[in-house]
């Protein structure tokens, strides 16, 4: 399933808020340590799908071949709910929320729907 995320710019009054994130008992966002730390990581999904976080805010989200390949472009920025948001360069948005649940980092979209990252 392909992920997309959102940038901070977007209009707040669209995003998703701290108290809006469906969380699940023992999860525990991305603190301003790990969110500060995003720059020079990657995170590949059990869908083999890749997010990889470069320097000054570019974004890069590679598909699976079972997705059809390919790699989407944008920036990403933190917003102040912690979320993890990104504008595509072509023009599609979307935030996440990186958590913690005990060893495992799951990215938790807007709609809910939990995407593991694969240790």
């Amino acid at each position: 399933m392909p992920l997309f995320l959102c940038l901070a710019f977007w209009p707040y009054a669209t995003l998703a808020t701290a108290a809006d994130w469906v969380l699940r008992p023992g999860d525990q966002p991305f603190d301003q340590v790990d969110l500060a730390s995003l720059a020079g990581q990657s995170f590949t999904f059990f869908d083999d799908g890749r997010a990889a976080y470069g320097d000054q805010g570019a974004y890069s989200y590679t598909y699976s071949a079972e997705n059809g390949g390919g790699t989407a472009h944008g920036s990403y920025n933190i917003a102040q709910d912690g979320s993890v948001c990104v504008v595509f360069a072509n023009g599609r948005q979307r935030c996440d929320l990186y958590v913690r649940n005990g060893v495992r980092v799951i990215l938790i979209s807007e709609t809910g729907d939990r995407y593991p990252v694969r240790p």
